[in-house]
């Protein structure tokens, strides 16, 4: 599997845009302007993968909303910030100062809200964009260190290839970072590619 620098682009190109949109969708609820960082697209192993995210995210524990997608590409897609940038864009939603990194039924519902949106306005995007449909599943909040939030999942469905799709965005005046990342299934990717292929014929 190869992401040629057509596909390479395309997929860039594709991703900046869903994620440009979601992040239009996020300033306008807190607020405050968010600037994103071209996206990271790399086809990798679950072992170098895991690398990858610990570089940018780190070994502490992370909070994550999760949406499992399928249709005519299947995976799942994540909203993942460290826990304290979750804590901080929670207390700023709802008004309410968080002393602990604990959260409340009322904060999991509000990152998980937030991470709706944003995976949404990301696949949406891919979905409209590439005219293929893509169903959802409810989204799921999750804290857990990287290693179990992102590779439990991969270890469960036998992935020897992921897409990594990551694009990060930051929040200066909070102090917030959060990256968005998406994982096709192996069973999937083929497709996906094919219609990026088929993207680019048609431009």
């Amino acid at each position: 599997m190869k992401l040629t620098p057509e596909r390479l682009d395309a997929l860039t190109e594709l991703i900046n845009i869903g994620v440009g949109q979601a992040a239009g969708t996020l300033s306008q609820m807190l607020e405050f302007t968010i600037k994103l960082k071209v996206p990271l697209v790399k086809i990798l192993s679950p072992q170098l993968l895991q690398q990858e995210l610990r570089g940018r995210l780190g070994q502490q524990c992370l909070s994550s909303v999760k949406l499992e997608f399928s249709g005519s590409f299947s995976g799942n897609a994540q909203l993942v910030f460290p826990t304290e940038s979750a804590a901080t864009l929670v207390s700023l939603l709802t008004g309410e100062e968080s002393e602990t990194n604990d959260l409340d039924a009322l904060r999991i519902g509000t990152l998980t809200e937030v991470g709706n949106i944003v995976i949404n306005g990301v696949m949406g995007s891919i979905s409209n964009i590439l005219t293929q449909p893509i169903n959802y599943n409810l989204p799921n909040y999750i804290e857990q260190d990287i290693e179990h939030l992102l590779l439990s999942s991969i270890s469960e469905q036998n992935y020897k290839e992921v897409l990594l799709a990551q694009s990060q965005f930051d929040i200066e005046e909070l102090e917030v970072k959060g990256d968005i990342i998406l994982f096709f299934n192996v069973g999937s990717l083929d497709s996906f590619l094919e219609a990026i292929d088929e993207l680019c014929d048609r431009y």
